[in-house]
């Protein structure tokens, strides 16, 4: 993207996959980086290769659904860079169990990681952004468009989310800010082995050849365009886009076939 030099990019959940991607990309266009995860380590270790890619980078510890982690992560990009354009709300969680099995906590830490995280995120990085014209970005799911079944804590976050970045987006619409969101299909990352089952714990192993899906630098480069060209919304695989589709126009349709997907899935929980 040209003209990137000198702005601010923050980055949720850049210690793997997405959020990984989204920095080395930020990082090859020529932003001043702020990146943010819970773990230190890892995201050392994205910091150490966007330097190394010349570009400014920090890295702070954070837990999204901390109100404050959120608040002192947007400071530090503040007093570091003098100023914020671009904040993507990457960081996520995703569950996979049947709503009647789940553990009611289960849905309350994905709600509050997927979209408390967005709102805490962008209610601190807004004044900044809006100085700038700049851009929110959702990191959102097909799960935000068609509700998945043994993903109801998941797909509620990301309809949630949906509709807080819409509004966002109505009420600004005479200040010069962009809000996208945006709609990978399922790509290669880490989600699925950190996702929660039905007690809380982490499944460990994706239901899904992990080498077959999208790849994480394809879903960045996308996500840059649409900031480029200041899109609302992209859906980046055809099964995104055929659910958009069938939802307005087959939705019982759309319903088996989710149902009959999930089914499909490797320890399926409907077996």
């Amino acid at each position: 993207m040209p003209g990137s030099s000198n702005k601010t990019i923050i980055i949720t959940g850049a210690s793997s996959g997405i959020g990984e991607a989204l920095a080395y990309e930020a990082a090859a266009l020529g932003y001043n980086i702020c990146i943010a995860a819970r773990n230190m380590d890892r995201l050392s270790a994205v910091q150490a290769r966007c330097r190394s890619m010349g570009a400014e980078c920090i890295s702070v510890q954070a837990d999204v659904a901390n109100e404050s982690d959120c608040e002192r992560m947007v400071k530090q990009a503040a007093e570091t860079f003098g100023r914020i354009d671009i904040l993507i709300n990457n960081a996520g969680i995703s569950m996979r169990a049947l709503f009647n099995d789940c553990d009611l906590q289960v849905i309350r830490q994905v709600m509050d990681i997927n979209f408390w995280g967005t709102v805490y995120s962008t209610k601190f990085a807004l004044p900044y952004i809006l100085q700038q014209k700049g851009s929110v970005v959702g990191i959102s799911s097909i799960a935000g468009i068609k509700g998945l079944p043994a993903r109801t804590g998941y797909s509620a976050s990301k309809f949630a989310m949906h509709g807080f970045l819409e509004s966002l987006r109505i009420e600004n619409l005479k200040t010069g800010l962009h809000v996208l969101v945006a709609c990978p299909g399922y790509t290669a990352s880490n989600i699925r082995h950190v996702a929660l089952d039905k007690s809380g714990k982490s499944q460990a192993e994706s239901p899904y050849d992990e080498g077959k899906l999208m790849q994480p630098e394809t879903v960045a480069k996308a996500v840059f365009k649409a900031i480029g060209k200041r899109k609302n919304y992209i859906y980046l695989s055809f099964q995104g886009k055929a659910t958009v589709f069938l939802s307005k126009f087959f939705p019982r349709l759309l319903d088996r076939l989710v149902y009959k997907t999930v089914a499909r899935e490797k320890d399926s929980p409907f077996k």
